[in-house]
């Protein structure tokens, strides 16, 4: 059986949560190395005030999550993400 593939058009506007359940907000994009075609962050645009989003996760120039693609866990409905406690893993 093939593997399951997803555009990123489909993903963007996602909402993105812990694993236990706390809004992040929603998948604006990724940020992909362009020598490696390794997609290295998602880019989230917060929602209100998250407390993950207080804890000071990097940002990028547009005050979006940088969160790393390793911590993504699960794209259903959703794209579930793994924070640690200190932060992203």
């Amino acid at each position: 059986m093939a593997p399951e593939v997803m555009f990123l058009s489909e993903l963007r506007g996602k909402t993105v949560l812990t694993e236990d359940g706390e809004l992040l907000g929603k998948l604006d994009n990724v940020e992909i190395d362009t020598e490696t075609g390794e997609i290295k962050h998602l880019l989230v645009v917060t929602e209100g005030e998250a407390e993950a989003a207080k804890k000071g996760f990097e940002r990028d120039s547009k005050g979006r999550l940088k969160i790393p693609f390793k911590n993504m866990k699960a794209i259903k409905d959703v794209i579930m993400i793994e924070v640690g406690k200190k932060g992203f893993i």
